[in-house]
């Protein structure tokens, strides 16, 4: 019998060692255990790899990184951020996906497009139509157009998102499964599908068996106080985490003892390093690998997570960063509204109201006068939640059940 072949559409998908988008590789592992092939689409370049493919041909790249899973790198622009040049890179992507051969790739008898982007719906659903493909299955990462909407105050009659609508609508109403990473978004893609049996809820997860874990270098490892309690946050520095708000609290504290700690990039890590210049109680620390995300919160004493007050979050988030810090299994602060995220699901943190330094600060230091083995206990119920309900193993079993 021949194995079902699966496509799957992702400008932003990456392999083990892009250090960023390794979502549908690891998933791809089980289902390859399971008889399937899986052929993964991406782009050529992405601002968040940390390495990125090595690309040989001027449409699509071929790359097979293990028994069953072949990657095709389609040749895109590079960018700097965001703006029109990401925007044009998301458009080449999606036009060079209409001329994919079945020849090269194998016909596909499941596509699999995941936003965002959530322009490829339009060639995931010409390629379905022309490979009489089985199924075609949308997921959505982030609900597009509402971020730019509530995070940055875009107009709905603004023509990108008149047009962004537009590309939603036609997505839930083609494809035959929507996936939302997103545990709350019912309500809004129902409204949109008319049909709430193509809805199906898995989120972003994580797997030990998966980590290969590095250890950061001794020069990194200098650069975090030995003697000190110390609240950090692993990854982007930018708007969408409401960082001015840990900043803040970092400067308003009185407590000596208590450290601040980034790790990671993004636009608005400057502006936060003038803030905090004559401060000496927070340390900014440059992106680190993938791998190496498991080392250096060995060294946090709690982790850090915020959000700001807006109607989006009533749909649920996704962050991958979640589940780092709760493998870790350490106890996490949360400064945003309860939307029953993993955290207040696992009980494995505390949760502070948004957008205020002061809750920040109260939240740290109610950590900071529990003992080790109290704040052990609450990391642990994070450990045990992700274990149970976000590994990969898990996760494509529900994704099994679908195909």
């Amino acid at each position: 019998m021949r194995k079902k072949n699966i496509w799957i559409i992702n400008q932003t998908a990456g392999k083990r060692d892009s250090g960023w988008g390794e979502r549908h590789f690891f998933l791809s592992q089980y289902w390859v255990k399971k008889g399937y092939d899986v052929k993964i689409i991406s782009g050529s370049y992405n601002h968040l790899f940390t390495h990125q493919p090595i690309i040989k041909k001027r449409w699509f790249t071929s790359e097979k990184v293990e028994e069953g899973i072949e990657f095709f790198w389609v040749k895109t622009p590079k960018y700097v951020g965001g703006g029109f040049k990401k925007f044009w890179s998301n458009l080449i992507y999606t036009c060079k996906l209409f001329f994919l051969s079945s020849k090269k790739i194998g016909k596909p008898d499941i596509i699999l497009v995941s936003s965002m982007p959530i322009f490829p719906i339009i060639a995931g659903s010409f390629l379905k139509k022309k490979y009489k493909a089985d199924k075609l299955i949308i997921e959505i990462r982030d609900l597009w157009p509402l971020t730019p909407i509530h995070l940055k105050g875009y107009s709905k009659n603004h023509p990108l998102i008149i047009i962004l609508f537009w590309f939603e609508k036609f997505a839930y109403k083609n494809a035959d499964t929507i996936v939302s990473l997103l545990p709350n978004a019912g309500s809004y893609i129902n409204e949109i599908s008319k049909d709430e049996k193509k809805l199906y809820y898995i989120p972003n997860g994580i797997n030990e068996a998966h980590i290969d874990r590095e250890e950061i270098s001794t020069e990194i490892a200098n650069l975090i106080p030995k003697d000190k309690f110390i609240i950090g946050y692993t990854g982007t520095i930018g708007m969408a985490n409401a960082m001015e708000y840990f900043i803040d609290a970092s400067l308003l504290i009185n407590n000596k003892n208590i450290h601040f700690l980034l790790v990671g990039n993004g636009y608005l890590k400057e502006e936060y390093q003038r803030k905090v210049k004559n401060s000496i109680n927070i340390t900014f620390i440059d992106k680190i690998k993938k791998n190496q995300i498991q080392s250096i919160l060995t060294h946090f004493d709690v982790c850090y997570v915020g959000r700001y007050k807006s109607p989006l979050y009533k749909y649920g988030v996704s962050y991958n960063k979640y589940f780092d810090y709760m493998l870790a299994r350490k106890p996490i602060l949360e400064s945003s509204e309860l939307i029953k995220d993993q955290v207040e699901l696992s009980n494995c943190g505390i949760i502070v109201s948004p957008e205020n330094p002061l809750f920040i600060i109260d939240g740290i230091e109610k950590f900071y006068l529990m003992n080790e083995v109290e704040r052990s206990i609450i990391g642990n119920k994070g450990y045990e939640y992700v274990c149970k309900y976000h590994t990969y193993s898990y996760l494509s079993d529900l994704y099994i059940k679908i195909f």
